[in-house]
């Protein structure tokens, strides 16, 4: 028999007794141990575990999460233990920094962590950060109470793009550039309210001295006439009144017109500027839908296309090799001359975009965006073939198929190939000879036997499809006329 032993756990430990006297596990911070128990020391204070998790959207769009949690057993009540219980019964023989508890706790981090993106678009998680990661700690909690351990902070840092899908540095490129085109406008926008301000500053000034001037001349005018007759009197101020009235309706007329052409000029200057803005981010708009339709198609037909184009190449090549040889040459003369038009309208929207530009700026500034956007979706189209040619491992005959099914030439290939035999009318000729070498004993006898019976058929058809005759000393054809 032992002798007992008085045992304290240290703040962040307690003890795990079990043995005689003890229905199960019985936890405690101070404790007499007696014969025939044994006691563990637990270490409950918690663990900071460091993650980098790689899910995947609901559009399939692969992130990394970096993630902080501090994770340790659940000790929050005195009265119940059973989490610690649980804890002990199943963790306590493990180092809390081992691979075995972090894989366990990565384990189920990951598990919930992608289940939940799997759920949630990109957006929904970008912009939803703090519902996802509150998704993300009640799931994990959930399993981790089972082992009795307890979650006690989570840090969800900012998601990080995979190498190769750098879809969050795109949307910053996306918002930098709205910003800068933005600022633009308001730019423009204030340069044009300051301009009209000065002018209709101006148009005052000039205005109010024009009145001066006008009313300094009647008060001369009147004091002119002060010495002449009370008829001449009345007479000149009613001449100055018509003539006041009459001045005042030409400077409301000027003063009108003045302001109606600066409101028709700035309504036009808003509706140019209005139209190129608009212009132009459709045209980066357009840009951006062609780059992503030309990468979603090009995943997308990946598989499909690339079969359907090696199966029928397999099936199609050994009957139309010429006919292939043909319209390929057609098609690159095609091109050829496709691209020396495109040359030539080129050249000819330089020339007439040079004649606009001495006509208006502001009708140059929309063609240049115009040319900017064709140019835009020229270079979209030719990604778009740069990367089915990149899936197809720069297998040019393999793009050159795919571009020959899109335009229907195996169908009119074999169409040709129909038309051609078409109406023909084949002659078949059946000869049957005697079975007289058979009962001959030799083997070679037979041999010489079917080779004569082969040839009266052969010589005839011969002469059917060429006009030729066989010679005098090997056989005669009789005459069918």
């Amino acid at each position: 028999m032992g002798i007992p032993r008085y045992i304290v756990a240290g703040p962040s430990e307690m003890l795990a007794i079990t043995g005689n006297g003890i229905p199960e596990i019985l936890l405690k911070k101070k404790h007499f141990l007696w014969p025939l128990q044994k006691c563990t020391t637990l270490d409950i204070s918690p663990v900071n575990y460091s993650f980098q998790v790689q899910a995947m959207s609901a559009e399939k769009l692969p992130f990394y999460l970096p993630a902080v949690f501090t994770i340790g057993p659940k000790v929050l009540e005195e009265a119940n233990y059973e989490s610690l219980i649980k804890y002990a019964k199943l963790m306590s023989n493990s180092d809390k920094q081992s691979t075995h508890i972090q894989d366990l706790v990565k384990g189920v981090i990951e598990g919930e962590t992608r289940v939940l993106a799997a759920s949630m678009t990109m957006e929904q998680i970008f912009k939803g950060t703090k519902e996802f990661k509150q998704e993300v700690f009640d799931k994990v909690q959930l399993e981790l109470n089972q082992f009795g351990l307890y979650i006690y902070n989570a840090n969800v840092k900012q998601l990080v793009d995979v190498p190769g899908h750098e879809y969050f540095s795109y949307l910053g490129q996306k918002t930098q550039m709205e910003a800068a085109n933005q600022a633009k406008i308001d730019v423009a926008e204030a340069r044009m309210k300051g301009e009209i301000g000065a002018k209709l500053r101006d148009g005052e000034t000039k205005q109010n001295a024009a009145k001066i001037d006008a009313e300094t001349f009647v008060v001369s005018t009147q004091r002119q006439g002060e010495g002449k007759k009370e008829e001449v009197r009345v007479n000149t101020e009613v001449k100055i009144f018509q003539n006041q009235r009459e001045a005042e309706v030409v400077e409301a007329t000027t003063v009108l017109a003045k302001k109606k052409a600066g409101w028709s000029q700035t309504a036009r200057l808003a509706e140019v500027e209005a139209e190129k803005a608009v212009a132009i981010r459709e045209a980066e708009l357009q840009m951006e839908v062609e780059k992503k339709k030309a990468f979603v198609e090009t995943a997308k037909l990946k598989a499909e296309l690339l079969t359907k184009a090696t199966v029928e190449y397999d099936i199609k090549v050994q009957e139309a090799n010429s006919e292939l040889y043909k319209r390929q040459k057609e098609a690159e003369a095609a091109l050829f001359e496709s691209q020396k038009k495109a040359e030539a309208q080129r050249a000819n929207a330089d020339a007439e975009l040079y004649a606009r530009q001495q006509a208006a700026n502001s009708e140059l500034y929309a063609k240049q965006k115009e040319a900017e956007g064709v140019a835009t979706i020229g270079k979209a189209q030719a990604i778009y073939l740069g990367s089915i040619l990149k899936e197809l491992n720069h297998n040019y005959p393999a793009l050159r198929d795919y571009l020959m099914i899109n335009n229907g030439i195996y169908q009119e290939i074999a169409n040709t190939n129909a038309q051609a035999v078409q109406g023909m009318q084949p002659k078949i000729s059946i000869w049957s000879g005697s079975n007289s070498a058979e009962s001959e004993g030799g083997s070679g006898l037979k041999d010489v036997a079917g080779l004569y019976r082969m040839l009266p058929p052969l010589l005839e058809t011969v002469h059917e499809q060429t006009g030729m005759q066989p010679p005098a000393w090997l056989a005669t054809l009789p005459d069918h006329k």
